[in-house]
């Protein structure tokens, strides 16, 4: 893990972390173990909101973050950001 990854966009399926919860990150398709990440900080942010610093601290440009988030959560305004870093 190179540390460029800082933040994790999601639904609000999965806006009840809270700051300093540890939280191992997996592979979903065969739960392959990466890492370990401690939360910083939850906050909602519109689609319509997100910046080229949000795509940076995905590591990605803001019209691939606005590509991927569309196919994950199709139609969805209303998103998460969970900043983080790696224990």
């Amino acid at each position: 893990m190179s540390g460029k990854k800082t933040i994790t966009i999601r639904d609000s399926s999965e806006s009840h972390f809270e700051k300093g919860e540890l939280l191992s990150v997996s592979r979903y398709e065969d739960g392959f173990y990466f890492c370990t990440i401690e939360v910083e900080s939850v906050t909602p942010v519109l689609m319509s909101e997100l910046t080229e610093l949000h795509a940076a601290q995905e590591n990605m440009t803001l019209d691939e973050l606005k590509q991927v988030i569309s196919e994950i959560y199709p139609g969805l305004n209303e998103l998460y950001v969970i900043s983080f870093h790696i224990r």
